[in-house]
């Protein structure tokens, strides 16, 4: 059945694949995110569950300018919330390369005397600091793992702020963060506070190695 474009279940599931694709393919310094969807078409297999077959623009979360072409898949697995949804994608073209900054941002970290610690990121008045956008990107990077593993054909999840974060010393090569997130979730306009340790290296990419949503006090 073919989707308009605007239909709500056709962005629900691109909003999805968009955080799954940032999830596999972002960084400290790519974050990706839907900027359009092209077209949307939506299967009932029986016994199994829905398909969206999408195809969408994602923009960089940072340049807004810099857009990539990607076709996607999603499967809802019928009546069983507890297995997240089947994603596969296709990307078009070269996404930008972040090698070089993505480095430069590693090496600050693992040089740092203390640990790093910070908290309401953007702030109140939506203000980042420059040497907080890795932090925030990394964040919206590993969130859209929190995401596809907790969605629903129902949900649609964005990372809305960064409550607190700490940096976890560790003796191997991976740079590790536990954060406390807030995911607003647009459907029902609940603000969820979630935590989630990450661990990242520029060669090996983002892992989301805990994650769990939290009491509603834990936001405050």
């Amino acid at each position: 059945m073919e989707l308009p474009p605007s239909h709500h279940a056709a962005t629900r599931a691109a909003a999805l694949a968009a955080c799954y694709l940032s999830y596999r393919r972002g960084s400290p310094w790519r974050g990706l995110a839907l900027q359009a969807v092209r077209s949307g078409r939506r299967q009932d297999i029986d016994g199994v569950g829905r398909k969206y077959y999408l195809e969408l623009v994602l923009e960089d979360v940072v340049d807004k300018d810099s857009t990539v072409n990607c076709t996607a898949e999603v499967l809802h697995h019928l009546g069983n919330k507890n297995i997240a949804p089947d994603v596969q994608f296709t990307i078009e073209g070269e996404l930008k390369n972040t090698d070089e900054a993505d480095n430069m941002f590693y090496n600050r970290i693992k040089s740092l005397e203390k640990e790093l610690v910070a908290e309401n990121i953007p702030d109140n008045h939506g203000n980042i600091s420059p040497e907080m956008e890795p932090i925030r990107l990394l964040a919206w990077v590993a969130s859209g793992y929190v995401i596809w593993q907790n969605s629903t054909e129902n949900t649609k999840f964005q990372l809305a702020q960064i409550k607190h974060v700490k940096q976890v010393k560790r003796s191997d090569e991976y740079l590790e963060f536990d954060y406390i997130i807030l995911l607003h979730e647009m459907v029902s306009q609940e603000i969820i506070p979630w935590q989630m340790t990450v661990l990242w290296h520029p060669q090996h990419g983002v892992q989301v190695t805990r994650e769990s949503r939290q009491p509603k006090h834990a936001s405050e």
